[in-house]
C-alpha cells in the first residue's frame, strides 16, 4: 500500500460520514443551526469540501472545482467566490444554505474526486517538497495533505455532532 492510498481512504471516510448525514436529512434540517452562533450541517460539509478544493488546487497549481465547474454559481451564495469558510462570522456562516441536499453532496463528491485524482498522480519524490515556508518548520506537501484529511475528518465529526443536537 502506498501513502496516498491511506490518504484516499481517509478522505473517503469523511465523505461517507457526510453522505450519511445529508442522505437522511432534508434541506431545512441541514440548514438549521443549533444556535445563532453555531454552524449548520450544510456549512460544515460545504467547508469540508471547500477547504479541500482550495488547498488541493493550490498544491496542484490548478483552478478550484468551485469556480471551474460552476459550483459557485449553482450554490448562488451571497459570498465572494473565494470564500471557503475560514474566518467566517456567524452572519457569513448563515449565508451558506442549500435548497437541494444533492447540491451539497455533488460538490463534496467533485472535491473528493479531484483530491483523489491528485493523490493518485502524486510522485513519491514530491512528498518532502516544501509548500509553505511561512511556518517553523516549513510545511511539506505530505504534512499539508495530512492536514487537509484531518480537517475534513474533524468537520465531518462536527456535522455528526450537530445532527445529534438537532434530533
Amino acid at each position: 500500500m502506498l501513502p496516498q492510498d491511506l490518504l484516499i481512504d481517509g478522505i473517503g471516510r469523511s465523505q461517507e460520514v457526510a453522505h450519511g448525514l445529508v442522505d437522511e436529512l432534508d434541506a431545512a434540517s441541514l440548514n438549521r443551526r443549533p444556535t445563532d452562533e453555531a454552524n449548520s450541517i450544510t456549512w460544515l460539509i460545504w467547508h469540508l469540501a471547500r477547504q479541500q478544493d482550495v488547498q488541493i488546487a493550490d498544491l496542484a497549481g490548478a483552478e478550484q472545482v468551485w469556480t471551474r465547474d460552476g459550483w459557485a454559481q449553482r450554490f448562488g451564495l451571497d459570498l465572494p467566490d473565494e470564500s471557503m469558510g475560514y474566518g467566517h462570522t456567524a452572519a457569513d456562516a448563515a449565508k451558506v444554505r442549500v435548497d437541494d441536499p444533492a447540491l451539497l453532496t455533488g460538490y463534496l463528491d467533485a472535491a473528493v474526486e479531484t483530491t483523489c485524482a491528485y493523490l493518485r498522480d502524486l510522485d513519491e519524490s514530491s512528498w518532502d517538497d516544501v509548500v509553505d515556508e511561512d511556518w517553523d518548520p516549513p510545511v511539506t506537501r505530505a504534512s499539508r495533505l495530512v492536514s487537509i484529511i484531518d480537517d475534513a475528518a474533524q468537520h465531518a465529526g462536527q456535522a455528526a455532532y450537530v445532527r445529534g443536537l438537532l434530533a
